[in-house]
């Protein structure tokens, strides 16, 4: 009998990155297989690619279809239910209500000649799980992560493996908790978020989102700027500063001082509902390629600095906070893996 393998799919509006691992967890390739979603030209080409994208998979790993014994999409929420998209900002008005889970095992099982299991999930959520598997080597501890990003991917990782949910999928949402704006000297009305809740979110104050509203404040104090005097788009403008910080611009070092001490913050208040033994850092500002060794030792340190003060005294002496690992491939792999971890448990 030929190896059983388990795929991942993580697909967001624009492009879909495919993985799989082997029946012992280990990954098939550390090589990112990323293909367009083609979300532009409706449902039936969205599920098209996936195939299309699987089949590209197999054929460079040199795997087949006989192999596949479960699939893993991770996908952005929210969810109506299980597997049925919700109405989201970056996807086409006619995917809201698209029984996405329906039409993809029916497509994979037409491809295989017979049903395989499909579980569907937040890409946040599986990328924690594969994040976890990493950071948690042979122990059985719970993981945390936060991915800071466009927005603020979080995620809860059980001693089983499997993230937390939720009752309607929207478990770990953890990005639209209020941040403690008081510790912060931070006077006047919070920054909106894309979620619409005016309370001050966290994902306003940690990432690209909230970037043009902490710039704006920043420049009051540095009026010559560069950035002050620059012409350029807002967006170009908050984009150079994960640059200009590598490079030490004061401005740009003071807003990611800012942002990793907010997450410090939130790390506790976490902490506090959760009590995980690790909590895996993630996104762009630990990204190995664009950013240096000492910016992101600079912003870890800044985070367990904000955090220690807050969390209970076992907690300051136990808890870890570490860099993600895997990634853009993290959320494929972790939808791989939890395909073969509910495959485990069925066995």
């Amino acid at each position: 009998m030929s190896e059983q393998i388990f795929i991942g799919t993580d697909s967001g509006a624009t492009t879909t990155k495919f993985s799989a691992v082997r029946a012992d967890g280990e990954p098939v390739s550390s090589k990112v297989l990323q293909r367009p979603t083609n979300s532009q030209n409706g449902r039936a080409a969205v599920i098209a690619g996936w195939i299309a994208g699987i089949g590209e998979f197999l054929v460079q790993n040199n795997l087949n279809w006989s192999q596949v014994a479960g699939v893993g999409l991770a996908i952005p929420g929210p969810y109506e239910r299980y597997g049925v998209f919700g109405k989201s900002p970056n996807l086409p008005a006619s995917f809201s209500g698209w029984d996405v889970y329906s039409d993809y095992h029916a497509a994979i099982a037409k491809q295989i000649g017979h049903p395989v299991p499909l579980v569907v999930g937040n890409d946040g959520n599986y990328g924690g799980v594969a994040e976890a598997r990493l950071a948690r080597g042979q122990s059985q501890v719970s993981v945390a992560m936060l991915m800071p990003g466009s927005g603020l991917g979080a995620a809860f990782v059980g001693a089983d493996g499997l993230s937390l949910d939720g009752d309607t999928l929207a478990g770990m949402e953890a990005g639209h908790m209020p941040v403690p704006l008081q510790l912060l000297g931070m006077t006047g009305k919070p920054f909106p978020c894309g979620c619409g809740r005016d309370w001050g979110c966290v994902e306003a104050y940690t990432t690209i989102s909230g970037l043009p509203h902490l710039l704006a404040e920043k420049l009051l104090k540095y009026p010559d700027h560069e950035l002050a005097k620059s012409e350029a788009p807002m967006k170009e403008k908050v984009l150079s500063l994960r640059g200009r910080a590598q490079k030490g611009d004061a401005l740009a070092v003071e807003i990611f001082d800012f942002q990793a001490r907010v997450m410090g913050l939130h790390v506790a208040n976490l902490a506090m509902a959760l009590d995980p033994g690790i909590f895996v850092i993630g996104g762009g500002l630990m990204d190995h390629e664009t950013t240096t060794p000492e910016f992101r030792e600079r912003y870890l340190r800044l985070i367990r600095e904000s955090a220690h003060p807050y969390l209970w005294p076992q907690q300051r002496d136990t808890l870890k906070i570490v860099p993600a690992e895997l990634g853009e491939l993290s959320q494929a792999i972790g939808a791989a893996l939890v395909a073969l971890y509910q495959n485990q448990k069925q066995g």
